[in-house]
């Protein structure tokens, strides 16, 4: 067989693995709370709660659905038409047109049209959220921590131009295999680096202090057979006053870490019910789970990439060469784009029951639905969320089950 056939071959079966390790690892659907308790949970929210979230989220409509048209049209403007091949010879041109500054200069030319367009989108929701008093930073530090996440982008994108377009120059017809297996490696070894590596670069970490809370925390992650390494507390209120916490990390590098606003915010009690939702994502292995599911995605996307990029007229409208030459940047992204877009929802959705699954954990754990329910409707009030979202942003955006559904599954655990 030819290249293109294995490489049909080889889409097919990560198409195939995928779809069976989702059904084997990801929660499957439940009843979910009786329409009985889900009414009764929503009697139980405060009239003004409800309205402040419904009101909010009709202010951030605007941004929301500007980035994500945004994020859709900029990608196919440059790679259905020939202004992304254009663009990356602009940035190569000092070189004389240098294949590997094609690669690396003309790419993240791309890529920071495709970051710069959508900017003003952002800028606009901080506006609402500051407005709110959601969000605790000024205009200086959010462009702080965006040109944080914009160096980290350069750098990661500059290596990964490199890599991609030097195996493509190199082995013009088997480049899909090695890229699938590096990407597949990457999105791994990403998973266990991240706390590590990437979390200082936003965040400043201090150890709780000692006391009863902090045994609580330890002696609950012990119960549920999950030692953690420590138990930090990040400086999250320099950016927002939302509620959180999270278990992050693998092994040996396995940490809680509470946001401050949480341990200001909420009871005791109400932490523990937090950190026990956390816990019980590390029980079921979630985040090994979801490295595992990238992995097998992220080596499909890069098959699949080289099996579209066989498509002469698409190259035509990219005006690039091949699949594998730097000009056809463009079009590699909205490939992805188009590929976000389609499989967003699902991975919501596996999402959502991922973390109905740590709800049931935490009740379990914790035996006390009623600081359960309490905590959520804190987060409800402090986060502002819009405790019944409209059924098509639901399935777009919603990555947790909504607060009423877990007001009603608090309530039939009594």
């Amino acid at each position: 067989m030819n290249p293109i056939s294995w490489a049909l071959v080889a889409l097919a079966a990560l198409v195939l693995a995928l779809a069976g390790a989702a059904v084997a690892l990801v929660p499957r659907a439940t009843p979910g709370p009786t329409d009985a308790a889900r009414t009764a949970a929503l009697l139980d929210i405060p009239a003004d709660v409800v309205g402040r979230g419904k009101a909010l989220h009709a202010a951030l409509r605007p941004s929301t659905y500007g980035s994500l048209v945004a994020g859709l049209l900029v990608p196919l403007l440059l790679g259905l038409t020939p202004a992304g091949a254009h663009v990356v010879a602009w940035a190569a041109a000092p070189s004389g047109g240098q294949w590997l500054a094609e690669a690396v200069l003309g790419g993240l030319a791309v890529l920071a049209i495709v970051w710069l367009v959508p900017l003003p989108f952002a800028a606009w929701r901080h506006t609402v959220l500051r407005r709110q008093g959601l969000s605790t930073q000024g205009w200086g530090a959010w462009a702080v921590d965006l040109l944080k996440g914009a160096g980290l982008g350069l750098v990661l994108g500059a290596v990964l131009l490199a890599g991609f377009y030097t195996l493509a120059r190199f082995v013009p017809s088997w480049w899909w295999a090695w890229g699938a297996g590096a990407a597949a490696g990457l999105v791994v070894l990403f998973s266990f680096v991240f706390p590590v590596l990437v979390e200082p670069v936003f965040n400043r970490f201090r150890p709780m202090p000692a006391g009863p809370l902090r045994e609580e925390l330890v002696a609950l992650a012990a119960r549920d057979g999950l030692p953690v390494r420590e138990v930090l507390v990040a400086d999250a209120s320099r950016r927002t006053t939302g509620l959180n916490a999270y278990v992050s990390g693998f092994g040996a590098t396995r940490r809680i870490v509470v946001y401050d606003t949480l341990l200001r915010e909420a009871p005791s009690g109400e932490v523990r019910s937090v950190v026990a939702h956390e816990l019980g994502h590390a029980r079921a292995r979630d985040p090994e789970v979801g490295a595992a599911l990238g992995a097998v995605a992220a080596a499909a996307a890069v098959v699949l990439l080289f099996v579209v990029g066989q498509w002469e007229p698409l190259l035509r409208r990219a005006g690039a060469p091949s699949i594998g030459s730097p000009r056809a940047i463009g079009l590699v992204l909205a490939v992805a784009a188009v590929t976000g877009l389609v499989t967003g929802p699902l991975q919501n959705l596996a999402s959502r029951r991922t973390e109905a699954r740590a709800d049931q954990h935490a009740l379990r754990l914790t035996a006390d639905p009623a600081q359960f329910a309490a905590v959520q409707l804190r987060l409800a009030t402090v986060n502002v969320a819009d405790v019944r979202p409209p059924r098509l942003e639901y399935v777009l955006f919603a990555t947790h089950p909504d607060t009423v559904e877990r007001l009603a599954a608090a309530r039939e655990a009594t």
